[in-house]
């Protein structure tokens, strides 16, 4: 990299946003306190101009200063989670100085927040992932929020239930139930975060476990990460990345217990509590947790969980903020691969497993241990400026003990004999983020209107994984009776290779939103990212660095509609070191991402439409080259361009008070081009063509059955193919020139029922009530898991 190239860029991006003037136009300053009917002040509360983007929090005191236009009317709102939010007029003709606010509290403050979040601000953490001080509908990305109620009101208990809501995510594979893997415009393995950072490093995207109690929402970001997330075999995946963001104090004393009990033994108790710790009402803390216990389905395949989630907040003073969280989970489960296929690769003949049947032994078990941790701090300049920094760290370790089968006899009838071994894997993986960025909100140059962002970022992984050789231990037929005892004669299993590594990242970025009217706004953004990686007895280390940019442009003909197009793109680094037959190394792969659509807002913002195409072209793609024998054998070779296009649509938010319904589409078209090395035309592993989603959630609000809500909806996924159509042996057990088959698509419904009264709130979800038959898997790896058939559970809760 050119050092000197480097400054005079970040110089320009200096001299061309942070000289940025205030613009000319007519205002005056207001000021007051925010407070409640008791007449304590309420710090940290948000006040702000209607119709604009203009807005403050208060300080320690609930005092607030505010600028408003000098000659017209404004609608001045304060607001504070758990009271009712107050909109007082003020006229320019009466030219008042101070405003004062006592806000009422509600008697059930979760209505501020809608299935997306809150209204009128950006979600808590959205800007570990987008570094921008904006809300979802204000960016050129496409991006989806899920919010903690919405999880709540659905009982969602894994992370691939709450994001069947988003259109266009789906889920890859659960490997066994032990990890949770997504996938999103034919992308596989989504980047998984946890409050910014990654937790499990594996460039697949294997996903890991997660409670959802400790959830406050899951935002998705889809397309080009590259930008704000780095390289593409980093974060940067040019299918997304998904963020889980945890719930920290909101200033407020309240919480709930629940308890919920269901199908297969199901116990789950649950807890959140929070309160401010002075009289001043700047400290905060809050503290929930989770144990949950349960058998399954299938015999002898049984989980235990606990989790806990403490946070502390402190508004220092009126400029700032700091937030220390941390979380810890600690989970057992029998691992179970499924089922098998009774027939060659291209012939669909998945064997319906019976549920009182399994093909591991009753000693197979995966544990995971994750603990995460953080803090994080903003310093407010001045009205127009801001500090924030970040440092976030994980640590997952997983220790993974079970059965695999293969086929012991390939031929007409000899797929059912399966021979049965016994593995072990390990996993050590840290993985730490520190971000700083300096934003600029509002900041006018002349007529036009900036909000900005300049920042760094650096990362670090250190990874140690330890396979064990595996141990032959039977071979059984599969559509008889299975023993799950494992043979007491079997030998220990040996450790066979431990390899750690460490990789470093850091980038620099630079991103400005421009508005030139309000019907015109541009977006354009640089970032370096620069890579470092080294694998313990190598003597050499991998580097490499690239830039990415995007540009994009937002027109919105009136105020709740924004028309968007955009350009980015993404450079992957992971095959750029690695050598071909001739001596030559692959190179570096890039993706270009096209977007057009529309984002709305209505009803006073609370119900949203999107609709969005993008048209995404990889290339200089590559493989490993493999032996007669299936033997890996260090060599690559190029395998041309996979381009991807489609359309994602989706509604969601309330039509009515009591009404709320979310409405998701997606077509996707993915296929290889130019490629010596996969069928024309032909769809990478797991894709599917079609996705879509439903909710339609009503609450009684009135007469005899005020209280009582209901819910339904329903979850499709398209047929898709179960692996890779390649000439060549490209992967492990994959057969080249045999068509893989299409995993059949499947449809699941689910329910829900609550009750309302007083503090007390009890629930019951059905789902998959018509018992539908599904698959995930990862065929060539050898999990096919069915979906859950018919389950039930119900849950009380208290609130105080």
């Amino acid at each position: 990299m050119d050092l000197r190239k480097l400054h005079l860029l970040l110089l320009s991006l200096c001299l061309s946003i942070g000289a940025l003037a205030e613009t000319a136009k007519p205002i005056r300053m207001i000021e007051g306190i925010v407070k409640d009917t008791e007449g304590n002040p309420l710090p940290a509360a948000t006040v702000y101009v209607e119709g604009t983007t203009t807005g403050t929090a208060t300080n320690g005191e609930g005092f607030y200063r505010l600028k408003i236009h000098a000659f017209k009317e404004s609608n001045i709102t304060a607001k504070f989670l758990g009271y009712e939010s107050l909109t007082i007029k003020v006229s320019p003709q009466v030219d008042p100085k101070k405003v004062d606010f006592i806000l009422k509290e509600e008697s059930n403050s979760l209505q501020e927040v809608e299935v997306f979040g809150v209204r009128d601000k950006q979600p808590d953490k959205l800007d570990m992932i987008t570094r921008m001080p904006l809300r979802p509908s204000e960016q050129i990305q496409s991006i989806s929020v899920i919010s903690n109620r919405l999880i709540e009101e659905q009982g969602s208990q894994t992370l691939t239930d709450a994001v069947q809501n988003v259109v266009g995510v789906n889920q890859f594979a659960n490997f066994g139930g032990v990890q949770e893997s997504l996938s999103a415009r034919g992308y596989r393995g989504l980047p998984i975060l946890k409050n910014g950072v990654r937790v499990q490093s594996d460039f697949r995207g294997g996903g890991f476990l997660m409670d959802m109690q400790g959830i406050e929402s899951i935002q998705v970001l889809k397309g080009s990460a590259a930008v704000t997330q780095g390289i593409g075999n980093d974060l940067g995946s040019a299918g997304g990345v998904v963020n889980l963001a945890t719930k920290t104090p909101k200033f407020v004393s309240r919480g709930n217990i629940n308890l919920r009990g269901g199908s297969w033994g199901l116990i789950r108790p649950t807890f959140d509590v929070e309160t401010t710790l002075n009289t001043k009402k700047n400290m905060a803390v809050r503290l929930n947790g989770a144990f949950e216990r349960a058998d399954n389905y299938r015999k002898h395949v049984e989980k235990d969980r606990i989790y806990v989630n403490p946070s502390l907040a402190w508004k220092a003073n009126d400029k700032m903020t700091f937030v220390a969280e941390f979380d810890y989970m600690h989970d057992s489960r029998t691992p179970d691969k499924g089922t098998v296929n009774l027939a060659a690769d291209s012939v669909y003949a998945l064997y319906e497993l019976p549920h009182d049947k399994f093909l591991g032994f009753k000693t197979d078990r995966n544990i995971s241990n994750n603990f995460t941790y953080g803090l994080r701090g903003e310093y407010q300049i001045n009205d127009l400026f801001s500090l924030r920094a970040a440092y976030i760290g994980s640590s997952l370790s997983t220790d993974n003990l079970g059965a695999s089968n293969r086929v012991y006899k390939r031929g007409a009838e000899g797929y059912n004999m399966q021979q049965r071994s016994l593995g072990r894997s390990e996993r050590d993986d840290k993985n730490s983020t520190l971000q700083i960025d300096f934003i600029g909100k509002d900041v006018y140059t002349g007529f036009i209107k900036h909000t900005f962002q300049v920042g760094v970022d650096y990362r670090t992984t250190d990874l140690t994984t330890t396979s064990y050789n595996p141990v032959q231990v039977d071979v059984i037929d599969v559509l008889k009776d299975v023993t799950n005892e494992l043979p007491g004669n079997i030998q220990k299993l040996e450790v066979n290779k431990v390899q750690k590594s460490k990789e470093y990242a850091y980038g620099l970025l630079a991103q400005n939103v421009m508005s030139f009217t309000d019907y015109l706004k541009a977006t354009v953004g640089v970032r370096y990212s620069y890579n470092t990686s080294t694998e313990e007895g190598s003597s050499t280390t991998t580097t490499g660095d690239a830039w990415n940019p995007v540009f994009g442009i937002i027109i919105s003909p009136i105020k709740q509609l924004n028309i968007f197009g955009s350009y980015t793109t993404t450079t992957s680094l992971r095959s750029a070191a690695n050598k071909m037959e001739d001596g030559s190394l692959v190179g570096s792969s890039r993706s270009d991402q096209f977007e057009v659509g529309i984002k709305s807002d209505w009803f006073d913002n609370r119900l949203r439409f999107n609709l969005t195409y993008f048209n995404i072209m990889n290339k200089n793609l590559a493989y490993q080259l493999y032996d007669e024998a299936d033997a890996a054998t260090g060599l690559y070779a190029k395998a041309g361009d996979l381009r991807r296009q489609g359309i994602e649509a989706e509604l969601l938010g309330r039509l009515l008070p009591n009404l709320e319904v979310i409405l998701g589409y997606s077509y996707l078209k993915a296929e290889y081009r130019n490629s010596p090395a996969y069928h024309e035309g032909s769809a990478p592993i797991n894709t599917p063509s079609n996705t879509a989603n439903a909710w339609v959630y009503y609450t009684f609000n009135r007469g005899a059955l005020n209280g009582l809500s209901m819910g339904i909806g329903t979850y499709y996924v398209g047929k898709r193919p179960v692996n890779d159509y390649s000439y060549k042996a490209t992967h492990a057990n994959s057969t080249p020139n045999v068509k893989p088959f299409d995993m059949p698509s499947y449809t699941t419904v689910n329910a829900q029922l609550a009750y309302s009264v007083k503090k007390v709130k009890m629930q019951v979800f059905f789902n998959n009530i018509w018992d539908k038959l599904g698959y995930t898997s990862y065929y060539r790896g050898g999990y096919i898991n069915p979906i859950d058939p018919f389950n039930v559970s119900a849950s009380i809760g208290y609130t105080f």
